[in-house]
């Protein structure tokens, strides 16, 4: 069994946001690279933004630590439109089909550049409270997205009755968190099978396969 998603491609990001997002990264290679080689610890933003060939001011103008420069610009946000048309699209549409759509955006911006990726791991490895700080944004990421699917649970519900009955909140926050938590399952599993593989097949396809497997088991 397999999932489609008719996602539409994404606009190209203008020059000024090119700009920021090649500085973003250099910066973020660079204190990676630093921390590889001698630890966190002892590396300087002094030394970062040498590194990256960038002032300290400008350093700062993108992150507000060496820490968060480790842990990168966060992949975990809902975009409006998309969280909308989620809640919008009716019974019609499986609610697993329209997770999936939401975590393409999120797990495979995550993961579109591998080399600081497999960077970002080696240095977190040896830095728990990174991790934890990594896995703190997980959890808010998982209950603003409990949120979106109770929305989406109670719109099925109040079309399903024409406007009549009103579902109990309890009832439906319980089944949006398991709903939650299954999709964010699939989503791990999509991303610990492309961290963990020598295969050159993109995120993007090893989430969808996740989600399909998922599907098998349900």
């Amino acid at each position: 069994m397999t999932l489609t998603t008719n996602e539409p491609a994404a606009a190209e990001p203008g020059l000024r946001e090119r700009k920021r997002l090649a500085t973003s990264r250099s910066i973020q290679l660079a204190v990676l690279e630093l921390s590889r080689d001698r630890g966190l610890d002892a590396v300087t933003v002094d030394e970062i933004s040498r590194h990256a060939d960038i002032s300290p001011r400008t350093f700062f103008n993108y992150f507000p630590s060496k820490e968060a420069a480790v842990l990168g610009e966060t992949p975990f946000r809902l975009e409006s439109e998309q969280v909308e048309a989620f809640v919008s699209a009716g019974s019609n549409e499986p609610i697993f089909d329209g997770l999936l759509a939401i975590m393409h955006s999120v797990a495979v911006s995550d993961t579109a550049d591998f080399e600081m990726h497999q960077l970002r791991k080696l240095v977190i490895r040896d830095y728990p409270h990174l991790l934890i700080q990594r896995i703190s944004s997980m959890r808010e990421f998982e209950v603003d997205l409990t949120g979106v699917v109770a929305r989406r649970l109670t719109h099925d519900a109040e079309s399903a009755t024409h406007g009549g009955e009103i579902p109990d909140p309890a009832a439906i926050h319980d089944h949006a968190r398991l709903i939650t938590l299954v999709a964010i399952a699939a989503m791990r599993h999509a991303w610990g099978t492309w961290a963990d593989s020598s295969d050159s097949r993109p995120m993007s396809v090893l989430l969808t396969n996740s989600f399909a497997e998922l599907r098998t088991l349900l």
